[in-house]
């Protein structure tokens, strides 16, 4: 029998968000609910409202959570109620042909619940990056239910679900940031000082932050960063450069997701660095670079997948580090608000004033 919730539902293109009563169907076959405390507003999620993901509205939002399984359908694994976990949009299905070649983290056919959730009139809902966790329970794949430590924190380890983790995992895994890396990461929002910890976990000799607002740069230097650019007032390229001894960095990170940051990150990294790029563009943007310049300065660019995470491998060893006070993922909870305070959060996110707003629901 279907249970009947409220949910947060961009019902057209653009139009602010509204509180719905949504239906969440039984599990079926490798499916869980999950009754949701605590989700993360993602700028993602400002993308599905715009309609910069694609066009099948009404969508369920919110992705960047965590909270208890409430049933499971049969083949759900070890899954069981009472489990708490973090949810994540890539449950890898260890059959296509990037799993059978032992990179699950690329996997090619990531697995969501086969069932929709709908509005209380039957209107199908398309749930954010299959997770729809603005609401107060869920229904996903058992494979995008991840079981850490219940000690945590829901609303600092649900953001591992999204921006955090893409964030981290761009500069351990995506970037390969190593002891004694110099590392420059372009936009300090919530993914890009993600990003400042990460290169600060993996042992980086020099963080150099970089936006055009003091205030996230010194959030920034407060998360690991070694030394900020504004980059309102000088050019961030040269900047870097005085920075690591007129080389550029190893690693650059491009956390914005626009055409002209992107060419600054390619421009500010060594010859022979690596440009990452998580910040999520639009679809009509477009990157256009000397086709020598590209040759000549050699490396990798790179765009990363969520960070290039494995959920399985990576949420529960991140969540350890958050415990043992080594991963402080309470810093990026600016203020934790009702399901109906989220378009009220877009705004403040739009305006730079949070790192994350966190909808909070029971316990």
């Amino acid at each position: 029998m279907a249970t009947s919730v409220q949910g947060v539902v961009a019902r057209r293109k653009g139009e602010p968000v509204s509180l719905e009563t949504i239906l969440v169907p039984e599990p079926g076959p490798g499916e869980a609910r999950v009754r949701v405390q605590a989700c993360g507003v993602c700028h993602t999620d400002l993308h599905y409202r715009e309609g910069g993901i694609n066009d099948d509205f009404p969508f369920l939002l919110g992705h960047e959570a965590a909270g208890v399984v409430e049933s499971v359908g049969e083949g759900a694994g070890s899954l069981a109620p009472g489990d708490f976990v973090v949810l994540n949009w890539r449950a890898v299905c260890g059959e296509c042909r990037s799993c059978r070649r032992g990179r699950p983290w690329y996997c090619f056919s990531t697995r969501n619940a086969a069932q929709k959730m709908t509005l209380s009139d039957g209107t199908p809902l398309t749930p954010a990056l299959g997770i729809g966790a603005f609401a107060e329970m869920t229904l996903v794949a058992a494979g995008q239910c991840t079981k850490v430590d219940s000690r945590a924190r829901p609303e600092a380890v649900g953001l591992l679900g999204c921006g955090v983790m893409a964030g981290i995992g761009a500069a351990l895994f995506t970037g390969e940031v190593g002891p004694g890396d110099s590392v420059a990461v372009f936009g300090c929002g919530g993914v890009g000082d993600a990003a400042i910890m990460g290169a600060r976990l993996a042992g980086a000799h020099t963080i150099v932050a970089v936006d055009r607002d003091p205030r996230k740069l010194e959030i920034a230097r407060e998360l690991g960063a070694t030394a900020v650019v504004d980059a309102a007032s000088e050019d961030p390229v040269e900047a870097i450069r005085a920075l690591t001894g007129g080389f550029g960095a190893d690693v650059c990170i491009e956390a914005v997701g626009h055409p002209e940051v992107l060419k600054q990150a390619f421009y500010a990294r060594d010859l022979a660095g690596t440009v990452v790029q998580v910040g999520v563009p639009t679809p009509e943007m477009r990157i256009e670079l000397p086709m020598i310049d590209f040759f000549g300065r050699g490396g990798r660019l790179k765009p990363s997948w969520y960070g290039d995470c494995l959920p399985s491998r990576d949420f529960p060893v991140l969540v350890d580090l958050y415990l043992q006070g080594r991963l402080d993922l309470d810093r990026f909870v600016s203020e934790t608000i009702p399901l109906s305070g989220v378009e009220e959060a877009f705004a403040q996110m739009g305006r730079g004033e949070v790192l994350r707003s966190v909808v909070v629901l029971g316990r």
